[in-house]
């Protein structure tokens, strides 16, 4: 998972990641069959590390703003966090990709939709379902802005400045108005 974390789908090799496992590559095409195989084995323990599928944190929040607050905060911090690598697998692991891969840049396409659509259920609790949406798409493009930061070598004081700008654009307590 850290090696494509840290370097994307195309710049590990096959020989990196027997290395790093310490496995002899008949094993590791016996364990997973191919290296997109175990490329979607790592992004599923990403997203389980990550809580990518957890925004119970969320609920803890008195307002809407808080709420993407709380979500873009940790983003930012979690972008930078001293125990991983710095960005986000999900959204800089295979931006651009060799045609052979298509398939699996379309999964990791797939699987930031399913992150958006789960963050727009949980505004839903501020929000109809219009307005929701259209927030979640903003929200996430923020966060797949911070993550490109991060690779940059931006600091958390810097991603935090932009998270403070983003937080303007979203209403304190009153719900987005459709259009």
């Amino acid at each position: 998972m850290r090696l494509f974390w840290r370097h994307g789908y195309e710049g590990v090799s096959f020989q990196q990641l027997t290395a790093e496992l310490g496995v002899a590559a008949p094993s590791l095409y016996a364990a997973f069959g191919n290296k997109a195989a175990l490329y979607r084995e790592a992004l599923d323990r990403y997203a389980d590390f990550r809580g990518a599928s957890d925004l119970s944190f969320m609920d803890a929040a008195g307002s809407l703003r808080e709420a993407v607050r709380l979500l873009l905060d940790g983003t930012a911090r979690g972008l930078l966090d001293p125990k991983g690598e710095i960005g986000c697998m999900l959204n800089t692991g295979m931006i651009a990709s060799h045609p052979d891969h298509a398939e699996l840049a379309q999964e990791l396409v797939q699987r930031r939709a399913a992150f958006r659509t789960l963050l727009a259920e949980k505004l839903r609790q501020w929000l109809t379902a219009e307005p929701a949406e259209r927030l979640s798409r903003f929200i996430t493009a923020i966060m797949q802005g911070l993550a490109i930061q991060a690779r940059d070598g931006y600091s958390l004081a810097e991603l935090q400045a932009a998270v403070s700008v983003a937080l303007d654009a979203v209403p304190a307590t009153a719900p987005l108005e459709a259009g």
